[in-house]
């Protein structure tokens, strides 16, 4: 029977078409092809895994890798990291922002932490264990936040497996009874599952649609408006937050896992 190890050693690289010698030791996580782009194209670096189901591209200590959409797929990537046990790991996503008096489209969220409404993080964990990011990491990505003259909200994200539930009514109201300020597909899976392999975790969401409300639920034309004016600055907030840990020589592993 294979190991653990000799299985992730395996597929880390299999899935994204990088060696294990060549990931950097800080990871960003995101859902989207573009992203990966866009880090590629500033940093002068190569895609890898066009033939493969993660594209990643490597710039210095820094590795960024499209996972896909979905709980599955984030506890997947976690389980395959442990080949390089990254020192910290932030999640790049889009979520629907569920405050409509307060949240609007383009705003960031930067969870404290997320309900586990998913399923997926039940197989790492039990339900009572809360799914929560790693504090230092969410400490320096709001730092930079600020440093980049933007704002952001903060609070639990509600984690669900299933995409389409924007016309159910009894689901909007047990989302109400919970008080969460935004739902995605991949948060509470990448806590749980980081806390489960001793991984420092953290997340910064971006508002990508509001689906509470009818004219608020995401369209094609509406997400590549979202991309346009405010994925630049997700990303780059994301690799200036890494930067500033490693520029700092900081750690974030200060959790007993």
């Amino acid at each position: 029977m294979k190991t653990k190890k000799e299985i992730v050693d395996n597929w880390l690289p299999r899935y994204t078409g990088t060696k294990l010698d060549e990931f950097g030791d800080y990871v960003i996580l995101v859902n989207f092809s573009n992203y990966v782009r866009l880090f590629a194209k500033w940093h002068g670096v190569e895609v890898k895994g066009e033939s493969r189901s993660m594209l990643s591209a490597t710039a210095g200590r820094i590795t960024i890798i499209n996972f896909g959409m979905g709980s599955p797929n984030a506890g997947t990537i976690i389980d395959l990291l442990t080949a390089i046990m990254p020192k910290a790991c932030v999640f790049l996503g889009k979520c629907g922002g569920l405050k409509t008096k307060k949240n609007k489209v383009g705003d960031l969220i930067l969870p404290i932490a997320a309900i586990r409404g998913e399923g997926t993080s039940n197989d790492y964990l039990p339900p009572e264990v809360p799914a929560l990011p790693a504090f230092a990491l969410q400490k320096a990505i709001s730092t930079t936040i600020r440093e980049y003259d933007s704002d952001y909200w903060t609070g639990t994200v509600y984690t669900t497996n299933k995409r389409v539930w924007e016309h159910r009514k009894d689901f909007k109201r047990y989302l109400k009874s919970l008080r969460p300020i935004a739902i995605d597909m991949e948060t509470a899976t990448i806590f749980i599952a980081a806390f489960k392999n001793k991984i420092p975790a953290g997340a910064l969401l971006l508002v990508s649609d509001m689906p509470m409300i009818p004219e608020g639920v995401k369209t094609d034309k509406s997400d590549a408006t979202v991309t346009k004016n405010f994925a630049e600055r997700h990303l780059r907030i994301g690799i200036d937050s890494l930067h500033q840990l490693i520029n700092g020589s900081l750690t974030v592993k200060h959790l007993r896992f």
